[in-house]
């Protein structure tokens, strides 16, 4: 892999990485934080177990990078990135919460409603912004 690719991946993780977290923040401590609460009940943590979360987030951007972000390069092409971004989210999400909603007594589909399509949403933007840096440095 040459240098340029290596720094446009680079690029590319860390422009993800900002705009993931930047929105997870926003969406779950500011704009539905209250329903998250209501939804989960006593199932939330009072303190987020922080060295989980951000294990997730490491191994998730990765995962943003090489399945949405390196294919649209290849491609050429920013929707495919957002296009690929969401329908990985909407796997993931998914995944999590269907799981939750199958396993867990207590769980709500509207919470997993809602956070399916979030995920989707967020990681479309997260890809977005990961092609859009990394093109920077290919072109």
């Amino acid at each position: 892999m040459s240098a340029k690719l290596t720094y446009a991946y680079i690029s590319a993780y860390f422009a993800a990485a900002l705009i993931f977290c930047l929105l997870d923040f926003i969406w779950l401590g500011i704009v539905m934080k209250d329903f998250y609460a209501k939804q989960m009940g006593t199932l939330l943590l009072a303190n987020p177990r922080w060295g989980v979360a951000v294990a997730f987030y490491v191994l998730y951007l990765a995962g943003i990078v090489f399945f949405a972000v390196a294919p649209a390069l290849q491609l050429g092409e920013l929707s495919r990135a957002a296009l690929y971004g969401a329908l990985l989210g909407l796997v993931a999400y998914g995944t999590y919460n269907l799981t939750n909603l199958a396993t867990i007594k207590a769980w709500s589909a509207m919470l997993s409603m809602v956070d399916i399509v979030w995920g989707a949403i967020v990681t479309s933007a997260a890809a977005g912004a990961g092609y859009f840096a990394a093109r920077s440095f290919l072109h």
